[in-house]
């Protein structure tokens, strides 16, 4: 009788037994996603907030005529790159190769449109700013196509509000506001930050397995 009690008391207890281990290899297996995915949105806003950082350290050389400015570009570049590979273990070589270009012609274009800038050479400068929406519009069209969680019209108009907060910091650089300077910056890094939460975003959900 006291057997059977036993049995019974342990088969009764099997269920409960499923139900509490069960929630706890979930809430371990969400754990470990949640984890994952913010490790990703870490790395993804040390890579952006370097883009932005470098760039300010680009403008403030270029402008100012200072020695380090070869120093800055060059860094700024290898930022493009690193974005590039960091792209690439999700969507394979090829494409973080293209991106890392498209970004290099985003820096390229800018150094350009501050040298006009600096001349004021107005027709050149609004050559570069049109050949630099031209270029924003690409990337946000290759981000989109990889990619269904970024629609393209958000990714454009990400893309040229970034462009336009930059173009504040270049303006205010040149004409020595130094308040507005800092605003300008300020408005660039928090955007950024936004841009890269949304591209973080947009790969946690296409990539599920991995998250």
């Amino acid at each position: 009788m006291k057997k059977l009690i036993v049995a019974s008391f342990v088969v009764a207890a099997l269920p409960i037994a499923s139900v509490v281990f069960g929630a706890q290899a979930t809430h371990g297996h969400e754990s470990k996603a949640d984890a994952a995915a913010a490790a990703l949105r870490q790395d993804m806003r040390k890579l952006w907030s370097d883009h932005v950082i470098w760039t300010r350290d680009y403008i403030v050389a270029a402008v100012g005529d200072q020695p380090d400015q070869q120093a800055a570009a060059t860094r700024l570049m290898k930022n493009q790159e690193d974005i590039g590979v960091a792209v690439a273990a999700y969507y394979g070589q090829p494409a973080g190769a293209r991106l890392t270009e498209l970004l290099k012609a985003h820096i390229s274009i800018a150094v350009d449109l501050i040298k006009a800038a600096k001349t004021s050479n107005s027709a050149a400068q609004q050559q570069a700013d049109r050949r630099w929406h031209e270029n924003g519009a690409e990337i946000a069209d290759f981000l989109s196509k990889a990619n269904p969680n970024w629609p393209r019209a958000t990714l454009v108009a990400m893309m040229n509000k970034h462009l336009s907060t930059t173009t504040d910091e270049v303006v205010a650089r040149l004409t020595k506001n130094w308040e507005q300077d800092v605003r300008a910056f300020d408005a660039v890094y928090r955007h950024i930050l936004e841009m890269s939460d949304a591209l973080s975003d947009g790969i946690v959900k296409q990539f599920p397995n991995r998250f």
